[in-house]
Formats: structure tokens, sequence, C-alpha cells
């Protein structure tokens, strides 16, 4: 499944430096769902397992937002700086919203008690604690790699040339 998705990252970006940059999230996020069932004290079940095959996919989801958006902002002719500054802060809501939707939906799967919450509580929890990690890292760590990662290639062309 990951190697899936890096896949279509890489056809969608063409670029493995950027595909790399978005995939970055995904163990942050498979963090959070850890830390979520532990925190819970809830086994790794199969059902965990799915709900982590989902978080893959929605922290993948949040990195392409935010990347395509600055992306887009240096092909306009911004400064790198510049792009990745009104980038991160234009696509702010727009990841909070996806992260709190998704979150808030698997609310009800992750507090039921009734018949067959034995299977929904451990997907739920997972998503919901990857969600939470994987935004705060979209929002914080995704633009300064972004910065770090062009920086260093710009040092390396110039050393090259």
């Amino acid at each position: 499944t990951l190697l899936l998705i890096f896949g279509l990252l890489y056809s969608a970006f063409g670029s493995v430096r950027d595909s790399l940059i978005i995939f970055s999230g995904v163990p942050l996020a498979l963090t959070g769902g850890v830390m979520a069932l532990v925190f819970r004290d809830m086994p790794l079940s199969i059902s965990a397992a799915v709900g982590f095959i989902a978080l893959s996919g929605i922290a993948v989801l949040n990195g392409v937002v935010m990347l395509s958006f600055i992306k887009e902002l240096k092909q306009e002719g911004l400064e790198l700086v510049e792009a990745i500054k009104q980038g991160a802060s234009q696509r702010l809501r727009p990841v909070l919203m996806t992260a709190l939707v998704a979150s808030l939906g698997f609310i009800p799967m992750a507090i039921n008690v009734g018949t067959g919450s034995e299977v929904q509580r451990p997907l739920a929890t997972v998503v919901i604690g990857g969600i939470v990690s994987s935004t705060l890292l979209t929002l914080i760590v995704l633009p300064v790699l972004y910065l770090l990662v062009y920086r260093l290639t710009k040092a390396k062309t110039k050393a090259q040339s």
C-alpha cells in the first residue's frame, strides 16, 4: 500500500524529492496512531491495521494540498521563502478543516460501546490519533522540510558548477 501511495505521488509530481517530502507525513501519522492506541490501552488488531492504511492516505492528502500550492506560488514567480510562507498561511484553513472533519467523523466510532464496537474503536482511534499528529506535521514540519531540501539542492548545484 505504501509503495502504491509513493508511486501515485511520483506520477503526480514527477519528482522523487517532492514525493519524499510529502511521504514524510506518513511516519508521523503512524506514530500518532500508535500513541493513540497506547493511550486508550487498545491492542494492535486487524481493524487497527485497516485504520493505519486509511490514515496513510489521509496524511498524504494534506501534504499534497500544501506542497502543490507552494509549487504553484513558486511558478507564479514568488521567491522560495515567500512562497512557503504564503502557501502555509493560505492552506492553513483547508488543511485544518479536512483534519477536523475527518477526526470528528470518527469520534462516534471511537466512543461506541454497542455491538461491534470492539472492531470499530481501534480503527477510529488510530485514524483520529494519526490525523492529529500528521496535521501538525503538514502545517509546521512540511514547509520547513521543503525549504531545507530545496536550499540544500540549490547549494549542491552551485557547488557543482
